[in-house]
Order: structure tokens, then C-alpha cells, then sequence
């Protein structure tokens, strides 16, 4: 399995709303196990840059292929990309 995490930090925190509502669009997509999308609830001392965290499971690299090949993912992307500062996206294998 596939664990699909991106943080997302805003531009403008007047957009925060706007990129989680239109980030939360992606779980519409058929592909993922498992699909969330969270505000952070900045409650670490040290960390407080993302405003955002997708998280998504996906049985293979195949699936993932899928989800970001599908139109709702370039559809959010190109609403989201110009409002936000940071993206920063992890794929990694689980072994549970």
C-alpha cells in the first residue's frame, strides 16, 4: 500500500477555507482506500507553517497513477496551486 501525504501552507490564511474545501474535492476521485483531507490544528510549539495535510491510502503505484490522472485532480490543482505558498508531497510504502 501506497500512504499519499502533501502539506499545503497559504499564500493568504484568507485562503485556507478555499484550499481545504477545494482540496477535499480529490476524495470524489474513485481510486484512493482511504482519502482525507485536515486543517492543522497548529497545536505544536515548534511547527506552525502547513495549513493543510491530504492524506490518502492507495493499494499500488497503479492507483496513485489513476488518482492524479483524473480531471477533478488537475481541476483542483489548477485552483489551488496559485493560492498556495508551500506544497510538500510524500509517497511512501507501508508495511502495515
Amino acid at each position: 500500500m501506497i500512504r499519499h501525504i502533501v502539506f499545503f501552507s497559504a499564500r493568504n490564511q484568507d485562503d485556507v477555507d478555499t484550499i481545504h474545501t477545494r482540496l477535499k474535492r480529490l476524495g470524489e476521485i474513485p481510486h484512493s482506500l482511504v482519502f482525507e483531507v485536515m486543517k492543522n490544528t497548529k497545536t505544536d510549539p515548534i511547527s506552525g507553517e502547513i495549513d493543510v495535510v491530504v492524506y490518502g491510502e492507495f493499494e499500488n503505484a497503479e492507483a496513485l497513477a489513476a488518482y492524479k490522472a483524473h480531471p477533478i485532480y488537475n481541476e483542483t490543482t489548477a485552483v489551488v496551486r496559485p493560492l498556495r505558498e508551500l506544497r510538500i508531497s510524500a509517497d511512501v510504502l507501508s508495511t502495515l
